[in-house]
């Protein structure tokens, strides 16, 4: 979703949104060592330009998403010559019997917090893993969340995921999207901006409102704290400025989960 279509539900891209633009590719440069020679789906793409990194080293990518504007989009842009092994499919992750094929390795990455009812939806995932195959998930840490997103219906700790994942899964592993003084600086600068935002209405009153108004004044506010948080001069962020740690997990600004059946 570039700039100028932002609405917050899905990472922006484009002029003003390089962190988010970094923040998303360096998931899917993580994903790039566990996908040489593999097959992968990469299941919630969105606009598929993290996806379509992937083609480099996977013998085999297919991008699915619920949207069908979506996967027009994914196809107009990323499909063409030299891309023999992509491909981009509209499918509803709640139904994994709808792409009739299992792969090694499966990406989830920002869908959970948007899930109301997570366990049959991780069980649809966990189907579409093969023998030895691995799911990759990522979901925004609940303890760095510093802006409400009101297309979040539930965000987790390390904890809470791992059990969550542990009543699916035979084996878990969670790790950490971490990033460097910049990526922090940035995050401090957001903090601030946001929070002297929600200073405008002390009484709570955006809790009342309809839930499109509320959706059509974030993206608007998303943009606006970002200009905030990126004074003019400021260095930008870039894929290299994020790393995938296991150390300080309550201080990831992303947890990562490693899943297998």
């Amino acid at each position: 979703m570039d700039s100028k279509k932002f609405t917050g539900e899905r990472p922006g891209w484009g002029k003003g949104f390089e962190y988010d633009y970094a923040r998303h590719i360096a998931a899917y440069r993580f994903a790039s060592t566990m996908a040489a020679g593999r097959r992968v789906l990469d299941a919630g793409c969105g606009e598929g330009f993290g996806t379509r990194t992937l083609t480099d080293t996977a013998a085999q990518v297919t991008g699915i998403d619920y949207s069908q504007a979506a996967i027009a989009e994914c196809r107009r842009l990323w499909i063409g010559p030299g891309t023999t092994n992509l491909r981009f499919e509209r499918a509803d992750l709640t139904r994994s019997e709808e792409l009739h094929e299992t792969f090694d390795l499966v990406l989830n990455f920002q869908v959970l917090e948007h899930i109301i009812d997570p366990a049959p939806f991780l069980a649809g995932l966990r189907a579409l893993l093969g023998d030895g195959g691995v799911l990759l998930l990522t979901t925004p840490n609940r303890l760095r969340t510093t802006s409400e997103n009101p297309y979040h219906v539930r965000e987790y700790t390390a904890d809470e995921l791992r059990d969550l994942l542990c009543s699916v899964f035979g084996s878990v592993e969670i790790l950490g999207m971490h990033g460097n003084d910049k990526v922090e600086n940035f995050e401090t600068a957001r903090a601030g901006a946001v929070h002297n935002i929600l200073r405008l209405d002390p009484l709570g009153i955006r809790n009342l409102l309809p839930t499109w108004l509320v959706r059509f004044a974030f993206a608007r506010l998303a943009k606006l704290v970002r200009r905030s948080a990126t004074p003019d001069g400021a260095a930008v962020i870039v894929p290299e400025d994020f790393e995938v740690r296991a150390d300080n997990i309550d201080r990831a600004l992303d947890l990562v989960a490693l899943c297998r059946r």
